[in-house]
């Protein structure tokens, strides 16, 4: 099958060598075809060395203590997406694409591994889970979020979150994803309601940076519009984060 759609990757131009690691991890739900996968036809040669594919009969990861469709993810996702859910339930066998990477100085990797999912999608593909950004996605949706002519935006990649604070009137602005980047994620403690539309772009600023290669350090003093002292951001979290599962880069509104 052709298509016209390439996926293109982009350079890091304020990435520096680091000991980081990327993560990638997806879920596909069809019934796939016993045929090489199309991701050619995306510009991806295919999965790039430390990024595996493995065939799983649904019956099987139903059991696994993370399955991401059951207990109060798979509840959300029936709920967020009912369409899409179902379909992955009902599907009777499981593509999980995942693994690791060094941190890397351009984005080939990732244009690879959305080319391999693409790909999965037209050989029987039904929807694609990725639990770092909380997102799950039939087939058509997916291709409308990724195959998009010159790149989707980093922003598509990425999970922006906006929850109360105990604080009346103050909110905390926060993001998943930025595993697949090899850098922390973003968490901005205080916002007033007055300012969360501008504290959200300013974390899509600061995340899209990252994805760009940049590193924040502890201490460091951000430069924000109208906010003549700056702020200072601290550097916590860890894999193990029960927010984040992720490092993060924290930083609270000034008062």
């Amino acid at each position: 099958m052709s298509h016209p759609i390439t996926i293109p990757a982009w350079q890091r131009p304020h990435w520096r060598a680091s000991d980081e690691e990327i993560l990638l991890q997806f879920y596909v739900f069809g019934k796939f075809d016993a045929v090489r996968v199309p991701s050619q036809d995306y510009g991806s040669p295919g999965l790039p060395a430390g990024i595996t594919a493995t065939n799983h009969p649904h019956a099987e990861l139903r059991a696994w203590e993370g399955y991401p469709l059951k207990g109060a993810m798979g509840r959300m996702f029936k709920a967020d997406a009912p369409e899409a859910w179902q379909r992955a339930f009902d599907a009777p066998e499981v593509m999980l694409v995942r693994g690791t990477l060094k941190d890397s100085q351009a984005t080939g990797y990732l244009r690879d591994t959305l080319g391999v999912l693409a790909g999965m999608l037209d050989i029987g593909g039904q929807a694609i889970l990725d639990p770092q950004i909380l997102s799950l996605l039939d087939a058509g949706e997916w291709r409308r979020k990724y195959l998009i002519r010159d790149g989707a935006p980093i922003r598509n990649h990425l999970l922006i979150l906006c929850d109360g604070e105990p604080e009346p009137g103050r909110s905390w602005i926060h993001t998943r994803g930025m595993r697949k980047f090899g850098r922390p994620d973003i968490s901005i403690h205080r916002v007033p309601d007055a300012a969360i539309d501008r504290a959200g772009l300013l974390c899509e600023k600061l995340v899209e940076l990252e994805a760009l290669g940049a590193h924040f350090a502890d201490g460091q003093t951000l430069d924000i519009e109208g906010i003549r002292e700056g702020v200072a951001v601290r550097l916590g979290g860890g894999l193990d984060d029960p927010q984040f599962n992720n490092t993060f880069v924290e930083f609270s509104w000034p008062a």
